[in-house]
């Protein structure tokens, strides 16, 4: 028996799929001698590391499971009562099991291809119809990243529509949570928006004012009438819009009804934990007249190839790749799987469910608030929901200390101390809060009449302001309340989405790779999710040692000196990145470089993120094998020298190749003046091979949801973290709430200090098994399977760019414009490849009629096979169209995707087998995914748009 033991399971076999023996077969199709001369072959000598990544050795699952539970410790579950826009919440478990803690609903992509996600788009349609019909609006959004940055969107979408171009003033309600505040000082000043903080009450609205935001109950928990307001500002032409508390609306007048023109929030009350921060999926509803400026996606209903009822994603769904620089936002990722859940929540609950919650919250703080008065404390707050505010004087620091000793987190604004109820709160904790806040007058418990006050609550809300009008109506929320009927109904969406859980899913710049499981157990860990972003340092010592890691292990990857955790999605790392070039200029005295050089293969976020920051963007070309021109660079560069402030540059480039002029053009931008920022998107290609650092970059985003393997949820968490060298990381985003403040940081950029805190656990868990080993043979065997699937197809669809010695990167384009000759456009293929059993890759993205492939490192050999067979018989079949061989309309490319009803249906008229249409290949009858509608048709829903749940008639019908 041979005793050579290996004592550690790796994790790095578990992740890479392509076993040793699969390795040399791959290797031998591409002519190439070794892994590491393939490499050689694919990255630029120049930029290559010359040391190892500095990393902890790798854990296995098991031992990193056991430590970061000693790390979890470390953190503190106080009960919190801090409210200020985070609160404890249930997640009912049939949602935490069957949604939250399911690769079927967390793997799925963006819904993009609409045949085959038809689950998460009804979610999401219910989702937004929860939003319309409890803020009284009467279009929603299928949701946006925090309730601070909704409300920025707001801001801009107001003034973006106003009218008298020369008012460049927004009120500010003092009463808004003071990190939305932060947010709008951020996203105001690069457009030279003039925030006016001050009283609603007392304020004099103008006509240099455009809009205007309250909340609602206010930051301090009060409920204020806000319809003169609403109606003085509109006789001003002033925009309102109204930050609601989304469960409020249960009992409140929606604002919709007393004239808000955009109504904002967050939906985490509603099934969501509050993990530090987040992720949690903020809503955006508006008037149907702006219904074009709204950002974000918007769901809606339309028709398929049968005229049967179907979904997709409508209008501006990709407005900022096709406006760029004239967009109105750049979101590109939303929080698609907490919206889902949030959705859910409310089914599963319908409104007597939600209503009963909201009075639960409402007459407990009721009880409180009666009870402390009786005790002679002053309540602050005349009108209320869940918040009350006690004037403490000078024994605000003993009642902070009897918190503490209860376990409890109360808010404290000097001598006035705020305790914010939520769903979670129970009488016995009603009963602490009035026991200690009794101590502290050294009186006792007894000393409150608690039956007789129990027996006597009345409600707050003014009358004018009790909700009358129903909501939650449709048949979805009134249905599923029994656990067999709601893990029915998730079951039933599930099985119409394709997900990872079937198949790869190709998808060049998207990168959707192993979301192993070990990575996302601790993420619902009490320790973690039970977390809120406000609570005391020394109540958070776990998660600090989890983000300090995570920040020297990402910097370690990219050669930078800091991270920010902050931004809660690609385009907000764009954006956070560039506005921290915007300070280190200004700070030099050069305020004045605002030119943005921007490739012209650049993803479409980055001059939309660019115009966002205030720049100007200048275009520069790129050549014929798609590398930036760098003659035209240096020509842009020079020409704006004085007024250049950054390059915004992706690398490996979009179009999946490593540019082997980047040092020099990295150089050329510094000698005219400019910092180079990197976009991250392609970031699986670097790890461990080259650094943003090693390039020239000075400041990089990294897809967390991308390259260190956050899923992507069915279109959104997304986390977009941004590295600094050393002279910007004084600039980094700083917060309002908590002090994370560096020596010169612009304002806050998302809600949370430390955004979507709780999912950092799964990056973490990342890199924390792979190692420095393990990471960079996961960038190795990313470029062996992509230039595998270029060896395999490249003799049946162009390979459109490649280096200088014939390799890909991470991705590659393949070029289908030829076909269109004769009638197959690349949405034939994209639709053709769902009867194969799989989700398109990127489709006309970067260059139209491309698709754009990568395979990831994640994925065997007899997968990337079964891939390969299928676009090989799909090209066979165009084949068939140019010869004359099958008609130009009426064949299996045209007419996909086929379902099972079309198959199954009585008549067949194709000129094709049934065979053909649905088992083109001998495997697909293995496993066969039948996508749940025919092809979309896109242009009926724009024409006829309804995003809400179809009227009851329509859906029984359906």
């Amino acid at each position: 028996m041979d005793l050579n033991i290996d004592f550690k399971e790796k994790f790095e076999s578990r992740h890479i799929s392509p076993d040793s023996p699969e390795t040399s077969q791959m290797l031998a199709t591409v002519a190439a001698g070794s892994l590491d001369e393939l490499i050689s072959q694919t990255v630029p000598q120049q930029i290559r590391l010359k040391q190892p990544l500095n990393l902890p050795a790798p854990k296995s699952e098991f031992d990193y499971l056991n430590s970061l539970k000693q790390t979890a410790s470390k953190n503190k579950v106080f009960k919190s009562f801090i409210g200020q826009g985070y609160y404890d919440t249930v997640t009912p478990p049939v949602i935490l099991r069957n949604i939250f803690e399911n690769p079927g609903w967390y793997t799925q992509y963006t819904p993009y291809q609409a045949e085959i996600s038809q689950g998460r788009l009804q979610a999401l349609l219910n989702f937004q119809t929860m939003v319309i019909d409890l803020t009284g609006m009467e279009i929603a959004n299928a949701s946006l990243l925090d309730e601070g940055t909704a409300a920025a969107e707001a801001m801009f979408m107001q003034f973006s529509l106003r009218t008298n171009k020369s008012a460049n003033v927004f009120f500010v309600s003092e009463d808004l949570f003071p990190q939305t505040i932060d947010i709008l000082k951020t996203r105001s000043a690069p457009f030279g928006i003039e925030l006016q903080i001050g009283n609603h009450q007392t304020a004099e609205l103008n006509d240099s004012m455009f809009g205007a935001i309250v909340q609602y109950p206010a930051g301090n928990g009060e409920v204020h009438d806000y319809s003169d307001f609403a109606a003085s500002a509109h006789e001003k032409g002033i925009k309102l819009t109204v930050v609601a508390d989304i469960l409020s609306l249960c009992l409140l007048t929606p604002p919709g009804e007393w004239g808000a023109d955009i109504v904002v929030g967050s939906t985490q009350r509603f099934g969501i934990p509050m993990g530090f921060g987040g992720p949690h999926a903020a809503y955006f509803a508006t008037r149907e007249e702006y219904k074009r400026s709204m950002p974000g996606r918007i769901i809606g209903v339309t028709i398929d190839s049968a005229g049967n009822y179907a979904l997709r994603m409508a209008l501006q769904t990709r407005e900022q790749h096709i406006r760029r620089d004239k967009a109105t936002s750049n979101i590109c990722t939303a929080q698609a799987l907490l919206a889902i859940m949030a959705g859910m929540y409310a089914a599963w609950h319908g409104p007597q469910g939600l209503k009963t919650i909201a009075k639960r919250t409402h007459g407990l703080a009721v009880l409180l608030s009666d009870a402390l008065q009786s005790l002679g404390y002053k309540q602050l707050n005349t009108s209320y929901f869940d918040t009350i505010r006690f004037e403490a004087g000078n024994i605000a620091g003993p009642l902070h200390a009897e918190a503490l000793n209860n376990e409890m987190n109360l808010h404290y604004d000097g001598s006035v101390v705020s305790v914010s109820l939520d769903e979670t709160t129970s009488l016995d904790e009603v009963t602490t809060i009035i026991r200690f806040f009794a101590k502290v007058k050294g009186k006792s418990i007894h000393d409150v009449d608690l039956d007789g006050l129990k027996q006597g609550i009345q409600a707050t809300i003014p009358a004018a302001l009790e909700r009358q009008t129903e909501y939650l109506a449709h048949p979805v929320f009134n249905t599923h309340h029994s656990e067999h009927e709601m893990l029915r109904y998730i079951k039933s969406l599930e099985a119409k989405d394709l997900s990872l859980c079937h198949s790869m899913i190709p998808l060049g710049s998207c990168t959707m790779k192993l979301n192993a499981t070990t990575e996302m157990i601790p993420v619902t860990w009490p320790e973690f999710s039970k977390i809120h972003p406000f609570a005391p340092t020394d109540q958070v010592g776990g998660y600090m040692q989890v983000i300090d890691e995570l920040n020297k292990w990402l910097s370690a990857i990219t050669g930078f000196a800091s991270m920010s955790f902050q931004p809660n999605a690609g385009a907000q790392g764009e954006y956070a990145g560039l506005m921290v070039i915007r300070a280190y200029h200004a700070d030099r005295g050069e305020s004045h470089r605002n030119v943005a050089l921007i490739p012209s293969s650049a993803h479409g976020t980055n001059p939309a993120s660019a115009a966002m920051a205030g720049m100007k963007i200048v275009v520069v070309k790129c050549d014929s094998n798609g590398n930036i021109d760098v003659t035209d660079l240096k020509a842009r560069a020079e020409e704006f020298k004085d007024t250049l402030s950054c390059l915004m540059v992706t690398y490996p480039s979009t179009h999946g190749v490593f540019e082997e002029s980047i040092i020099e053009i990295c150089q050329i931008i510094h000698q005219n003046g400019g910092q180079v920022y990197m976009d991250g998107a392609n970031m699986n290609a670097q790890v461990g091979l080259t650094s943003p650092a090693t390039i020239g970059a000075d400041v990089c985003h990294l897809n967390l949801h991308k390259t260190f393997c956050i899923p992507h949820g069915g279109g959104g968490p997304g986390v977009g973290p941004i590295g600094v060298a050393q002279h910007l990381v004084k600039y980094l985003p700083g917060h309002s709430v908590v002090d994370i403040s560096k020596e010169k940081s612009i304002p806050a950029v998302s809600a949370a200090p430390w955004g979507s805190a709780s999912i950092l656990l799964i990056s973490h868990a990342y890199i924390a098994m792979m190692g420095a080993e393990g990471l960079t043979n996961a960038t190795k065997y990313a470029i062996l399977n992509a230039n595998y699937i270029k060896s395999r197809l490249e003799s049946h669809y162009p390979v459109l760019y490649t280096g200088s010695q014939g390799r890909c990167a991470h991705e590659m384009i393949l070029d289908c414009r030829a076909f269109k000759h004769f009638g197959i456009e690349v949405t034939d293929i994209a639709k053709r490849l769902m009867d194969y059993g799989f989700h398109a890759p990127t489709v006309s993205f970067p260059v139209a009629g491309t698709l754009m492939v990568e395979p990831t490192e994640s994925e065997p050999k007899h997968e990337l096979d079964r891939f390969c067979d299928a676009l090989i018989a799909i090209r066979e079949e165009i084949s068939d169209v140019e010869s004359g061989k099958a008609d130009k309309i009426n064949n299996p490319l045209k007419n996909a995707p086929h379902t099972a009803h079309v198959i199954t249906d009585d008549t067949w008229d194709k000129p094709y087998s049934r065979q053909q249409a649905v088992f083109p290949l001998a495997y697909v009858a293995e496993r066969k995914f039948w996508p749940s509608v025919g092809r979309v048709n896109d242009t009926h829903g724009d024409r006829t748009l309804i995003c809400s749940c179809p009227p009851i008639e329509e859906y029984a019908e359906a």
